[in-house]
């Protein structure tokens, strides 16, 4: 797997696009035989959150640029915005400490 930081999304948007990887709808073509895409985006580290509430109490720290992981031979276009990743990890949901309890979360859905 490839990491890529690029400036923003427009950016790596109109880079796909020039790669085919873009369909006549606009829609990003995620995966296919030779590739598969993680659009990650924006990247946030730490933060405090009122257990009850999900509230920001403390945000979390953003780190600059727009980032992406790509499976199979990426295009050479993106040469510039490849990032070598010691240890790549992702956390969907902040771990027990940060998720607000199961009753906010079905209010905040509701």
């Amino acid at each position: 797997m490839y990491c890529f930081k690029f400036p923003d999304r427009e950016t790596f948007r109109s880079l796909a696009e020039a790669e085919g990887l873009v369909t006549q709808d606009g829609d990003l073509i995620l995966a296919s035989h030779t590739h598969a895409i993680d659009e990650v985006g924006i990247i946030t580290k730490g933060g405090e959150y009122d257990p009850k509430t999900g509230e920001v109490i403390t945000p979390p720290v953003v780190f600059e640029g727009y980032h992406v992981n790509f499976a199979g031979e990426p295009p050479e276009s993106w040469d510039p915005y490849l990032i070598i990743v010691n240890t790549a990890s992702r956390v969907f949901a902040g771990d027990s400490s940060q998720a607000p309890d199961t009753f906010v979360l079905e209010e905040m859905i509701l």
